[in-house]
């Protein structure tokens, strides 16, 4: 269970969500990029940022290695580990969402029962899980950071696909094969599922 702060009230800022939302033209969303290590995620997410940044959107990735830089420094990645890893991302991603920004994440986020926390966390329709789903095969063979070599010979522990499992998001919003589509059709996939929604009515 959580441990929750003693003494603190929630603050209602007179600048809401919606007057954020309205003043940007664009509605908020979590876009949560799932996978293995190599799938294309973080690629995928910042192409997507990229695309949306030129519509003018609001945007911002919040990338794997980037926060174990700073906010999740302290955490190493046993199973325990990974889960206050998203456990925060998530918390991070829902103020996000009410300061009225399209947030991407790109987190391997392994377990579907911290992907369903971070998913309940926000309301219905503003968590969009994108399963970068990629063979372990193709990854194996991206890997520029020699992290599955590594894993391979037991340097690395809890590595995920290796010594570690990855659970498949069972119902995903969106689910792209980014070993078989060129990283720009990937992106319309994701850009025309922001227009369905009504998210970014000119994606």
């Amino acid at each position: 269970m959580i441990k929750q702060s003693s003494n603190t009230v929630w603050h209602h800022a007179t600048v809401t969500r919606a007057r954020r939302e309205k003043q940007n033209d664009h509605k908020a969303a979590i876009l949560w990029f799932t996978g293995l290590s190599g799938a294309g995620k973080s690629t995928l997410a910042h192409a997507v940022e990229e695309r949306l940044h030129q519509m003018g959107c609001r945007t911002f990735v919040l990338d794997g290695d980037n926060v174990r830089h700073g906010l999740c420094g302290d955490l190493g990645f046993s199973d325990q580990d990974r889960q206050e890893n998203i456990r925060r991302i998530a918390e991070m991603a829902k103020l996000m969402l009410e300061s009225g920004t399209i947030t991407l994440t790109a987190f391997i986020s392994p377990f579907r029962a911290e992907r369903n926390l971070a998913r309940k966390l926000v309301p219905h329709g503003d968590f969009i899980e994108i399963y970068c789903s990629c063979d372990l095969a193709v990854c194996e063979q991206r890997d520029v950071k020699g992290l599955y070599k590594k894993a391979r010979q037991g340097e690395i522990q809890y590595f995920t696909g290796i010594s570690s499992p990855y659970e498949v998001p069972e119902k995903p919003e969106l689910s792209i094969d980014t070993g078989k589509h060129a990283l720009e059709e990937c992106v319309d996939q994701v850009l025309a599922l922001l227009k369905e929604r009504g998210i970014a009515k000119n994606a």
